[in-house]
């Protein structure tokens, strides 16, 4: 049985993605505070694992999430971030976890709000409002933000092509 599990984790306010060792029986309530001590984070964040819209259950035990192939969780005070993202003069809103991927935001709004198909969709980024920023696929939303400003905005915009090639995946 394993004595140690790695968690990832990505946090408001932390550019880079982390990962600590914590114990297999350790609850989720511990990581957090051992992330909150490490990074000094405020006493109300939330921690929530990837791609869920709603906070774990801090008494759960790592060990539950062991089957999986990485353990990748968000810490964050803002308990959901208001997206839009505009494409072609429309504008789609959805709120969504601050765990919530740019995969799953772009799937969202290309896919579901635009009606593109997939192979289309994947000739497209997010880019934030306003900047040249095209965060990466599984960049969490949660991390481009700061509470109390739990909102972002992007534009839906055509991968860049040099050469018949395109420039992202995101």
């Amino acid at each position: 049985m394993m004595n140690k599990i790695d968690v990832f984790y990505q946090c408001e306010g932390i550019d880079e993605i982390g990962q600590i060792d914590v114990e297999a029986d350790a609850t989720f309530a511990t990581v957090k505070s051992e992330l909150a001590d490490k990074h000094g984070l405020a006493e109300e964040v939330i921690i929530s694992l990837e791609d869920d819209d709603e906070r774990i259950d801090e008494n759960r035990q790592v060990k539950e999430f062991a089957d999986r192939t990485v353990i990748m969780v968000h810490l964050n005070r803002c308990r959901c971030v208001a997206v839009s993202v505009t494409y072609n003069g429309r504008t789609f809103e959805h709120s969504f976890g601050p765990s919530a991927t740019i995969t799953r935001v772009k799937k969202w709004a290309a896919e579901d709000e635009c009606g593109m198909s997939p192979g289309d969709a994947g000739e497209h980024s997010l880019q934030i409002v306003d900047t040249q920023d095209r965060p990466e696929p599984g960049t969490h939303v949660g991390k481009l933000v700061c509470c109390p400003d739990c909102s972002l905005a992007f534009d839906l915009v055509p991968d860049e092509r040099v050469n018949g090639a395109t420039g992202s995946t995101a």
